[in-house]
Parts: C-alpha cells; sequence; structure tokens
C-alpha cells in the first residue's frame, strides 16, 4: 500500500471525494504609467476596495446566518482592511505619480504585507488574508475571474495552494467534504474557521496543488494524511477508525492521566481572554502558555497598568481551581516592537537580544508587568506561575526570580528554549519552581533553523531524537516540567514526553481531546518504553514508528 501524503492535521475528521482545485492565482498588475488621468485611477482603485469590503460584509453576514460567527468575525475584519485609510491613501500616493489603478493597490498591499511578514508566526499567518483583500480588487480591476471555490454538483475535496477566509468561511460542508491546503499552518484563519465548521482539513501538504482534478482522495484531518486512490475498503476503514476516534473522545473527559492513574494536567496555550471559551469547552484543565506579548504589539508605548492587570485577571478567573502559567513578554526577533528596539543592527534576531534578554536592557518593562500580574492575582484562588522565555543559564534564571520574588510573585519558572539551558537545567532548578519547555524555539536551537524559513521546516521536526535528548534531563532535573509548545499536542508525542518524565502538557484547545484520549489508553510504563524506542531511533521518522509500535491503542483509535 503506497504511504499517504503527510501534512498538518488541523480540523479532525475523515472525508473522501474527488478532488476540486481552487481558481487560479491573480497575475501581478504591471508596472508602468497609466494611460488614464490620475483621479480616474484613484476613484477606481478606491471603489474597488469598497466592492470588496460590501462583498466581504455580505459574505460575513451569510456566515452568521450560518451560525459561523468565527467566520463572521473574520470577514468583518477583513472589510476593515480593505477599507483601512491609511491603505487608501497609499493607494492615492501611488496614482497621484502615475500608477495604475490595479498597480496601485498592488503595491500598497505589499506595505502591509511585509510588515505582516516579518511580525513573528501568528502574525505573518494574517498575510494570506491581505493577499486574499488584494486579489479580489485587482481582479476587479483587470476584468478577471474571481478567485474562489469552484461550483460542482457532486460531493468534493477542495485543494488550494492556500484557501481565503472569505471562501472559507462560506463554505457548504455538505458539499465541500474536506479540504487540503499547500500552505497555511495551526493558528490560519483557515484551520480556525474549518475546526468552526467541522470540515476534516489537512495544511501544509507539500505538493498538494499537483494533484489533478478528478483525483479520489481520502483526507484524514486527525492525522495530517491524504491517500490517493483509496478503495473502497480503506475509506470504510477510515470511516470507522473516525467514528471509534470520536467516540473515545467524548468518553475522554475529566483530568489529564494514563490509563494507571499516573495524573498528566492538560492546560491550553492561549494569547488572551477571547481564547478562553475554546480552552474551557476543550476541557483545559488551566492555561500553560499565555502569550502576552499579544497586549503590546502595534502599539508605540506599552500597555497601561490598568490594561494589563485587567486581561490577566480575566484569564485567572476563568481558572477559580486550576493553574495560569504566564509567560512575560517575549520581544525581539519574530516579534518586534516599537518601543523596545534592539541595540544595534541584528544580522540574525534570533539569536539576538529577545526575550529575557531584552528585559534586562528594560527592567522597568519587566517590573511593570509582574506588578501588574501581582495586582491582577490577589484575590484569586487560581495559582498563577510566571515564566521568562530566552532564559539562557543561572544568572539569568536567578535574576528573574528575584524579580518576582520584588514584584510579590511567588511561583517563578523559567523556559527551556536553549540548549544550554536544558544541558545545564539542574543549575537552574536550584532558583526557580518550575520548567516549561518551548520545543518549536528549542528546536530552532538545537538544529541551526530559523523556524521562519520554509525550507527548513524539516529541522523543526519535533520528533528528532536530538530534541528529545535535550528534553530528558530538563524533566529530570529535580522540579515539575511542562511542554508548552507544538509537540505537546501530537496525541503519540505527547506519550513519550511523559514517558520523558514531563509533568504537564499545554496546548492549542483544539488538541486537548485528543492528546487526553491518547494518555488514557496507555499506561506509564506504555509511555516510557515508547520513549526510550524514540530516543533510540536515528531520525525523526524512524523515532516516531518505534514510538507508536509501544502505544498501540494509536492505531485502534486512528490518532
Amino acid at each position: 500500500m503506497p504511504e499517504p501524503l503527510r501534512g498538518t492535521g488541523v480540523s479532525p475528521g475523515v472525508g473522501a471525494g474527488t478532488v476540486r482545485t481552487v481558481a487560479g492565482e491573480i497575475p501581478e498588475p504591471p508596472a508602468g504609467t497609466a494611460a488614464g488621468d490620475s483621479e480616474t485611477e484613484r476613484d477606481t482603485a478606491l471603489a474597488a476596495l469598497e466592492d470588496v469590503a460590501a462583498d466581504l460584509e455580505a459574505r460575513a453576514e451569510r456566515a452568521a446566518a450560518a451560525g459561523n460567527q468565527d467566520g463572521r468575525d473574520v470577514l468583518v475584519a477583513q472589510a476593515m482592511m480593505a477599507r483601512d485609510p491609511s491603505l487608501a491613501d497609499g493607494v492615492r500616493e501611488r496614482t497621484a505619480a502615475g500608477a495604475t489603478a490595479a498597480r496601485a493597490v498592488y503595491e500598497a498591499f505589499g506595505v502591509y504585507r511585509e510588515l505582516l511578514a516579518g511580525a513573528g508566526e501568528y502574525l505573518a499567518a494574517r498575510v494570506r488574508d491581505l493577499d486574499d483583500i488584494r486579489d479580489r480588487a485587482v481582479a476587479r480591476l483587470l476584468g478577471l475571474p474571481m478567485p474562489g471555490v469552484p461550483e460542482s454538483d457532486e460531493p468534493f475535496v477542495l485543494v488550494a495552494r492556500d484557501l481565503a477566509p472569505a471562501d472559507t468561511a462560506v463554505l457548504d460542508p455538505a458539499r465541500v467534504v474536506a479540504f487540503v491546503t499547500e500552505e497555511g499552518g495551526p493558528t490560519s484563519h483557515t484551520a480556525i474557521i474549518a475546526r468552526t465548521l467541522g470540515v476534516p482539513a489537512v495544511v501544509a501538504l507539500r505538493g498538494a496543488t499537483s494533484l489533478a482534478d478528478g483525483t479520489r482522495v481520502l483526507v484524514d484531518g486527525a492525522a495530517g494524511t491524504v491517500r490517493v486512490d483509496p478503495s473502497d475498503e480503506e475509506v470504510a476503514a477510515a470511516r470507522a477508525a473516525a467514528a471509534a476516534r470520536a467516540a473515545a473522545l467524548e468518553d475522554a473527559v475529566g483530568p489529564g492521566a494514563t490509563r494507571d492513574g499516573h495524573p498528566v494536567p492538560l492546560l491550553a496555550n492561549i494569547g488572551g481572554p477571547k481564547d478562553l471559551d475554546a480552552a474551557l469547552a476543550n476541557g483545559a484543565e488551566g492555561v500553560g502558555l499565555y502569550r502576552t506579548e499579544f497586549l503590546f504589539l502595534d502599539r508605540s508605548a506599552p500597555p497601561d497598568p490598568a490594561e494589563q492587570e485587567e486581561a490577566y485577571r480575566a484569564v485567572l478567573e476563568a481558572f477559580p481551581q486550576g493553574r495560569v502559567v504566564v509567560r512575560t513578554l517575549d520581544a525581539g526577533a519574530d516579534k518586534p516592537l516599537a518601543f523596545l528596539p534592539p541595540p544595534g543592527e541584528e544580522p540574525n534576531p534570533a539569536l539576538g537580544e529577545r526575550g529575557l534578554r531584552m528585559m534586562r536592557r528594560h527592567p522597568d518593562v519587566l517590573a511593570a508587568q509582574l506588578a501588574a500580574l501581582a495586582r491582577a492575582a490577589a484575590g484569586l484562588t487560581a495559582k498563577l506561575q510566571v515564566m521568562a522565555p530566552m532564559v539562557t543559564d543561572a544568572d539569568d534564571t536567578a535574576y528573574f526570580a528575584a524579580a518576582c520574588r520584588d514584584a510579590g510573585l511567588e511561583h517563578p519558572g523559567v523556559m527551556i528554549e536553549v540548549p544550554a539551558a536544558a544541558l545545564r537545567a539542574r543549575d537552574l532548578a536550584s532558583e526557580v519552581e518550575f520548567f516549561s519547555i518551548g520545543t518549536n524555539d528549542l528546536a530552532q536551537y538545537a538544529c541551526a533553523a530559523d523556524r521562519q524559513i520554509g525550507a527548513l521546516a524539516a529541522l523543526q521536526d519535533p520528533w528528532r531524537p536530538a530534541l528529545l535528548d535535550l528534553i530528558a534531563p530538563a524533566a529530570d532535573a529535580g522540579v515539575p516540567c511542562g511542554v508548552c509548545g507544538e509537540a505537546a499536542g501530537d496525541p503519540a508525542l505527547a506519550c513519550v514526553l511523559v514517558g520523558l518524565g514531563v509533568t504537564s502538557l499545554s496546548m492549542s484547545a483544539p488538541s486537548l481531546p485528543l492528546v487526553r484520549t491518547a494518555l488514557a489508553h496507555h499506561t506509564l510504563a506504555q509511555c516510557q518504553a515508547a520513549a526510550a524506542a524514540a530516543r533510540s531511533a536515528r531520525t525523526a521518522a524512524e523515532a516516531r514508528e518505534a514510538a507508536r509500535r509501544h502505544l498501540p491503542a494509536l492505531h485502534t483509535l486512528g490518532l
């Protein structure tokens, strides 16, 4: 049986059908001087942007009428982008200089596209949203067919380089049985809307657009696989596995634990209060990573203390019997802030002053954040734990612990993202109460592979035995050690991490039921055997296969 194509599963479920591809891309408008007068070009360009905004608002209302509130919110936000006054100013400036209406729109969007693309993983995922608005306006101006979902009388699997939120939000799940994209990620709006609609989806599948129209495929949105030309038996088996998985997910409730009762608290990664509903709906026992930088982005000055306190308190109040782990401001590198410029030009910002390194240069910003956290936690029953990012050694750790004590915070911790910290974890353990391993950055630094470079994505695979070798000493350093990177949301790898000695797992909310189910069907001994097998392997693929041999229920559950 041929191996299935593998991408990233972002919305669980199984869908089988023939491939239909999204209409072709809109070409870049040619540069050159407009034949008409600049005022006409300007008015034509601005009218096209307004037409796009109106169409997006109409789609938003259709999404709302279908009960897709997430889709409505995304489309309303896109309509606001199309009407952004700064964008209009950019169009006016370029048409006044002689550009055609289409070229002026294309170039004006380019400025914002570059800003988002360089602003970190989360905001970079919004680039596709901008591209969609731009392409819709340019298509109108050039008289081209509008990009979008093809028409079909039969259910089909939608395949695209990427899907625009404007199309995803109004998909009919009765017609589109699954979709597959070559680009995108778990934080993209497309992925978010897919989960809301309940449509199986696989993203970041290399070569997806080479699948020819009419090809029959089987999509597994939980496993992240696409099987080409499946037999009827394979489709039936996949659907049976999906049904078994759904039943198992319904049964897996309560605190996270292995089959023999070893507790493993399952926590949620969030960016602010807006993410609480999803975390609670998926059974999060608390928050394992509160990314506070989203409070600080796109500002010329830090948020005032009252605004910070309100945002922190809302999260603490949501888990009165749980814990909330807050990461202090992780500025620098792929999250630059205007009010915290680096000391000079950094040829490689990922290896520069970011996280705690930056805060040690700006202790007033750190002190203000810690004070706001202390005030937010006053009188509440949730356990507040505060951790610093980009910690290198015991000196960093002692500095942060002292800053927490000065602010009245009793539970300091640090993130293990730098290999030096992982290797000397016992030195750090004497200074703080807990560790949290950021597997995304730890992989980046261990493999010398910038996580923003798509061509190096294979080096970011969290199954690499070298990465597991770095996690092991941190998990064995004598203090509780969680994992809050993407690795924690992989059901098989979650079992391996528990086998390595990790004491809690934090992940995006939709992954919580999958991980809870995987743990509930395996003993601690099986997890330990899987961890040993993975570390004994030579490659990431071999590690994954070796671990799964010790986790038999994963196959039964289709995880």
